[in-house]
């Protein structure tokens, strides 16, 4: 059986084996973000958790005090008192003072709480997604689930993150309002009899119990009729993410593209990622017109009933004028509070939808772990070893889908050895991932010197944007690379004017030519001054005399340092002790 009918054997039995987790996606996110609260910085942040927590409950304090200042108001209204007057807008002035205090350090310390979490989150799955080439390797599994990581990553983290605490917040404020206007509508309810004709029925806390019933049927209706967002909005942010990767990808190949006069093509592929968007929009705006049917009618009728109903007792003289308002702020922050998931139904989507995206990127990150770990015979195992040799023991090459496209290698490569890969350049390309441990299709073992460094020169050096400087110096920081050697490494590959660009900025990737940027792969490698170099074509935009002069300059330079290298040119041949064919 091959290593992909194996990987999707076990898929599947993961798949049953999670299905109750995956349903219950509010335990898995809890699994991966939870542990912020144990983190390393966890005194500061139970600290901002807990002044964050009695600060809401301040702002509670403060709308009881606001519904009590209400009815004192309106009673000194209806009595026509000058004086009780004057004393509420002194207290109205106290209210004003503390009401913005609380709302200000309550916003400092929440979003102070909101970035940590996120920041948090995000270097959690980044060290996952750049964890040993995963961020390469996962290309190469189905893309259903965790396509474009970078939009994962930099928003819907952000959407999780910051719609969790906001929501939490919200509901956390919901139960403290309910559990406080409760305890006052019972109260200022007392008990109603209602005279049915053929008998009467004593009702205690009326208006506790209409509010109870009407908040209760509009959050059954309100869920029923938002269904279908979650998947509309999990569709449109996926869509929203391809068209901004095709947007990049055209960006990082602009030159290409120009020189091929590529535009129209181009064009047509953005209008046709656009399409999508305009379609997965259409669903969404449906959704939400269902939505909009109902919360225009439910603020409506939330706006009404409460004074609707307790309006009859201030009609009969039961109550005073401020009783019937503090009564209608009551009934008012109860409903409020009880319909809690209608309105946060929109909020609740667009959350679920991003932390369905981030779990899926960690779901397939953690599937990758295993199936690339070496637990049967149809992967390729990297190992340690104590000695300086590279060693390949029966080791075969295959595609993805498990075709063998390599003979079987057996060899021993030692320190300061010069080897020449000959065969399919592809296929000894994914020889070198399989020593980089990119690459555990296919079988044997392959054990690499334990404590020196190995360096691929790929065909065309990454050069990150910023000074060229850093850029060439790159894994490394600039700190630990003299540009004094820098320098002198620059004429010896013929790029000496270069010099006085070393601190300009630019996307040099884009700019320099592949001869150039070849060139500064020869400079990067001698400043690093590896044991292991694994060419490959990396020097296959030079002439022949430019590459040969490149060989030369390493041969001289690093004369202890083994090489391996995939070549098409014949010139090469002669740098190279034996050949190694695969």
């Amino acid at each position: 059986m091959s290593l992909i009918g194996e990987c999707r054997i076990f898929s599947i039995f993961r798949q049953g084996v999670t299905m109750w987790g995956q349903d219950n996606f509010l335990m898995q996110f809890v699994k991966l973000a939870g542990p912020f609260w144990n983190s390393e910085n966890k005194f500061v942040i139970r600290k901002n958790t807990l002044l964050l927590i009695a600060l809401t409950v301040a702002q509670i304090g403060i709308a009881v005090i606001i519904t009590e200042w209400n009815a004192a108001l309106f009673d000194a209204l209806e009595q026509r008192s000058m004086t009780g007057l004057m004393t509420q807008i002194g207290s109205l002035v106290l209210i004003f003072i503390a009401s913005i205090t609380i709302t200000t350090m309550h916003l400092i310390v929440k979003r102070r709480l909101l970035i940590d979490w996120r920041l948090w989150l995000t270097e959690k799955v980044i060290a996952k997604w750049m964890h040993k080439g995963r961020h390469y390797q996962i290309t190469f599994m189905s893309k259903t689930d965790h396509d474009n990581p970078d939009g994962r990553i930099a928003e819907d983290i952000r959407i999780a993150t910051e719609e969790a605490i906001a929501m939490a917040h919200s509901l956390f404020y919901s139960v403290l309002l309910l559990g406080s206007f409760t305890k006052i509508l019972w109260t200022l309810s007392d008990t109603v009899v209602f005279d049915m004709g053929f008998g009467s029925i004593s009702v205690a806390g009326y208006l506790v119990w209409i509010a109870v019933i009407y908040s209760v049927f509009a959050s059954i209706l309100g869920w029923w009729m938002a269904k279908p967002l979650t998947a509309a909005t999990n569709f449109r942010q996926a869509e929203e993410a391809n068209y901004r990767y095709d947007l990049i990808k055209a960006q990082e190949n602009s030159q290409a593209i120009a020189l091929i006069q590529g535009e129209d093509n181009e064009q047509k592929r953005f209008l046709n990622a656009f399409q999508a968007i305009i379609d997965t929009y259409q669903q969404q705006t449906a959704a939400w017109k269902q939505i909009q049917i109902f919360t225009s009618g439910y603020s409506v009728a939330s706006m009404a009933l409460p004074i609707l109903v307790a309006a009859p007792r201030y009609i009969v003289g039961a109550i005073s004028l401020g009783t019937l308002m503090q009564s209608v702020q009551a009934f008012g922050h109860m409903v409020s509070a009880l319909s809690w998931p209608v309105n946060n139904m929109a909020q609740i989507a667009k959350w679920r939808a991003s932390v369905e995206r981030v779990l899926g990127l960690v779901k397939a990150l953690d599937e990758l772990d295993f199936d690339i770990a070496c637990l049967n015979s149809h992967q390729i195992c990297v190992e340690k070893s104590e000695k300086p040799v590279l060693k390949l023991d029966n080791v075969t090459i295959a595609n993805l889908d498990g075709e063998t496209i390599s003979s079987t290698i057996n060899d021993e490569i030692k320190i300061g050895e010069r080897v020449l890969i000959s065969g399919e350049t592809a296929t000894g390309a994914k020889l070198f991932q399989a020593i980089a441990g990119l690459w555990p299709w296919g079988s044997g073992h392959i054990e690499v010197p334990a404590d020196e460094a190995l360096f691929f020169m790929p065909p065309r050096p990454y050069l990150p944007t910023g000074s060229l400087y850093a850029a060439i110096c790159y894994p490394k920081n600039i700190a630990s690379c003299s540009r004094t050697d820098l320098e002198k490494l620059l004429k010896k590959v013929e790029l000496k004017y270069l010099v006085k660009q070393l601190d300009q900025v630019e996307s040099w990737g884009q700019l320099l030519s592949r001869e150039q940027q070849q060139r500064l792969g020869v400079v990067r490698v001698l400043l690093h001054r590896p044991d292991w170099i694994f060419i490959q074509e990396a020097l296959d935009s030079l002439t022949p005399d430019g590459e040969i002069q490149m060989m030369t300059l390493l041969d001289k330079e690093l004369p202890q340092s083994a090489i391996l290298s995939i070549t098409n040119q014949p010139t090469a041949e002669a740098f190279h002790q034996r050949k190694l064919n695969i």
